[in-house]
C-alpha cells in the first residue's frame, strides 16, 4: 500500500550521526566471553563459519573488547539481531522482548549499553520487522490451533494444515522469498501494526540509540513507517532509523519516515572504481549488486554527484556507507586479495560525505566470500592480523574524527581523469584536499582548484612534512605514486567564490 507523500521542508536527522564512525558487529562471531554459559554443541572459534552452526560470540564478549573500538576510533556500533532466534544470524526471530540468552539476555544488552555509553559510543540494533519466524509465539499458536488460533490475522494463511516444515510442499502462507522458515506479518492487522510500533519505542527506551530496518520496503506502507518514526522520535528524538534498502530510496527519505539508508549505490560505485575489471564477478553477482561495472574516475566523480543529488543535504550528511557487510563478499574478496583497492575505497569512504561504516574485521583484513564465508570469527590473535591495514584504518579515522570538514563540509571535485581522481572538502575555516591514484604506474598531475582556494594557499600533507603550494590556483605536478593516496589540510582559508559540487 503506496502512501501519499509527505515531505518535510527540512528534513531533521539525528545530529550525532555526521560524527559517527560505525562498525558492524556480526555477534555470534565478534567475541566470546567466558562468563557467558553456553550450549554443549558450539563449532570451534575461528572453524569454517556455517549456515547453521554457532562459535557463540555474545554481548559481554563486546563489553570486553570495547578498548580495542576505542583504539581504532569507533565511536557507533550497528548489531546485527541479537533476539532470542533459532539461527546464528538472528534474523528469524523467535521473542521480541528478549536478547537471546546465548548473548547475555537482556542484562548483557543493558550492561553493553552502559558500558557503551560511558565511552561515548552509540548502540544500533537490527529491527526485523517484515517477518518474523515459525517459532515466533503467535505463529507458532497457528500451528498448534490451525483456523481455530486467536492470532490468525497476523499473519497471511492460504490454507492448512500449514507447510511450515514440508520439503515436498511450498508454503501456504505468506513468506519472505518464499521461505517458510520466515513468514511475513500481515501488517494490514492492526494488532500487528501495534505490537510492531512498540517493540521499536519500548527499546529505544531501554536506551539504544537508533534502528537498522531489515528490507523495510517490503512493508510497502508508508503510513506504517510514518507512525514508527513518530513513536521513535518521541522516546528519543535523536534517534536514528536506517532502512536496508540496496537502491535509490527518496520515498522514503523526505524526513517524515526514515533518516538514511545504507548506501549500497556508494558500495556499488566503489567496486566499479576501486576494484573495477579486477573484481571476482562469481561473488558480485550473487547480489544485487551485479550491475557495478568498472568505472574511470570520470565516471565515478559522475555518479558521486548523481548520489549526493538524490537527496536533501541533511539526508546525506547521515548516509550509512559502507563497502561490504553481512550480505555481500568482503571487499577485500572481491578484489581477489588485492588489499590497495581496499586501501584506496576506505581513504575515500572516510574523506567522502555521510557516515562510515566498517564490518567488523575489515579493518585486520579479515576475507570472506558470500555468506556464511563473510561471517567469519574475529582472530584475536594479533599475529593473524594485517598490522599495516589496522594502522591505515586508525589513522584515517583519527583524521576524519579531527577535521570538521570531512564530517560536514562541501564537496567539489578537482580532477577526474583516468584512474585519477582529486577532490575538496571544506568546512568554515578547515580545508581538506585528497588525491587518489588508482592506476598501476604513478602520475604527476596539476589539480586546479581556481575559485575554491586561495591562489597562492599553502597545504600541509597529513602524516607528512611535505606541503603543497597553489600558483594561481593550481597545484602543480603532484606526484602520486601507484595505487596510492595522499591527503593536505589547511585551516583559515579564505571562503571559496565557485560553488561546490555538493551541498
Amino acid at each position: 500500500m503506496i502512501g501519499t507523500t509527505a515531505v518535510a521542508a527540512e528534513p531533521r536527522t539525528p545530529e550525532w550521526v555526521a560524527d559517527a564512525i560505525f562498525y558492524q558487529i556480526f555477534p555470534d562471531r565478534f567475541a566470546r566471553s567466558l562468563t557467558v554459559p553456553k550450549p554443549s554443541n558450539l563449532q570451534p572459534w575461528g572453524s569454517t563459519p556455517t549456515y547453521h552452526g554457532y562459535m557463540g560470540g555474545d554481548l559481554v564478549g563486546v563489553v570486553e573488547r570495547l578498548d580495542y573500538l576505542c583504539d581504532l576510533g569507533i565511536n557507533a556500533i550497528y548489531f546485527t539481531p541479537i533476539f532470542q532466534s533459532a539461527s546464528n544470524h538472528r534474523y528469524h526471530t523467535h521473542d521480541y522482548e528478549k536478547v537471546d540468552p546465548m548473548l547475555g539476555g537482556n542484562e548483557a544488552l543493558r550492561r553493553l549499553i552502559d558500558a557503551a555509553h560511558g565511552r561515548g559510543i552509540r548502540v544500533v540494533l537490527d529491527g526485523v520487522f517484515n517477518h518474523a519466524s515459525r517459532g515466533f509465539f503467535q505463529f507458532h499458536d497457528i500451528l498448534e490451533n490451525g483456523a481455530d488460533s486467536a492470532y490468525l490475522d497476523w499473519f497471511e494463511v492460504r490454507g492448512f494444515p500449514l507447510h511450515a516444515y514440508s520439503s515436498d510442499h511450498p508454503p501456504n502462507y505468506a513468506a519472505w522469498w518464499n521461505l517458510p522458515a520466515l513468514p511475513k506479518f500481515n501488517i494490514r492487522t492492526p494488532a500487528v501494526r501495534e505490537f510492531l510500533w512498540e517493540t521499536g519505542r519500548r527499546w529505544i527506551e531501554f536506551g539504544i540509540d537508533g534502528w537498522r530496518l531489515d528490507v523495510p520496503n517490503e512493508i510497502d506502507d508508508d503510513s506504517f513507517w510514518r507512525e514508527f518514526r513518530r513513536r521513535i522520535k518521541a522516546a528519543n528524538p535523536e534517534a536514528y532509523i536506517v532502512g536496508e534498502v540496496w537502491h535509490e530510496s527518496q520515498r522514503w527519505l523526505q524526513g517524515d519516515m526514515w533518516d538514511a539508508v545504507m548506501n549500497y549505490l556508494f558500495t556499488r560505485a566503489c567496486i566499479g572504481f576501486f576494484i573495477g575489471q579486477d573484481v571476482d564477478r562469481g561473488e558480485l553477482d550473487r547480489t544485487v549488486l551485479s550491475a557495478a561495472r568498472p568505472l574511470d574516475a570520470a565516471a565515478f566523480s559522475q555518479e558521486i554527484r548523481r548520489m549526493l543529488g538524490l537527496y536533501h543535504p541533511a539526508v546525506n550528511l547521515v548516509m550509512l556507507n559502507l563497502l561490504d557487510s553481512h550480505d555481500m563478499a568482503r571487499f577485500v574478496t572481491l578484489a581477489r586479495g588485492d588489499t590497495t583497492a581496499l586501501r584506496l575505497a576506505t581513504v575515500f569512504q572516510m574523506t567522502y560525505v555521510g557516515a562510515p561504516s566498517i564490518f567488523y574485521g575489515d579493518e585486520i583484513g579479515l576475507s570472506g566470500g558470500h555468506d556464511p564465508l563473510n561471517r567469519a570469527a574475529f582472530p584475536w590473535d594479533q599475529a593473524r592480523w594485517d598490522l599495516p591495514l589496522f594502522h591505515h584504518f586508525q589513522r584515517l579515522i583519527a583524521l576524519r574524527h579531527a577535521s570538521p570538514a570531512l564530517r560536514r563540509g562541501s564537496f567539489t571535485t578537482l580532477l577526474a581523469d583516468a584512474g585519477i581522481l582529486a577532490y575538496l572538502r571544506r568546512h568554515q575555516d578547515d580545508t581538506v584536499l585528497v588525491a587518489i591514484n588508482t592506476e598501476d604506474r604513478p602520475r604527476a598531475v596539476n589539480i586546479s582548484a581556481r575559485r575554491q582556494i586561495p591562489d597562492e594557499a599553502e597545504l600541509d600533507e597529513v602524516w607528512a612534512s611535505n606541503s603543497l603550494k597553489a600558483e594561481a590556483g593550481v597545484f602543480r605536478h603532484v606526484e602520486l605514486p601507484a595505487r596510492s593516496a595522499r591527503i593536505f589540510r589547511a585551516q583559515g582559508l579564505a571562503p571559496a567564490s565557485a560553488p561546490p559540487d555538493w551541498p
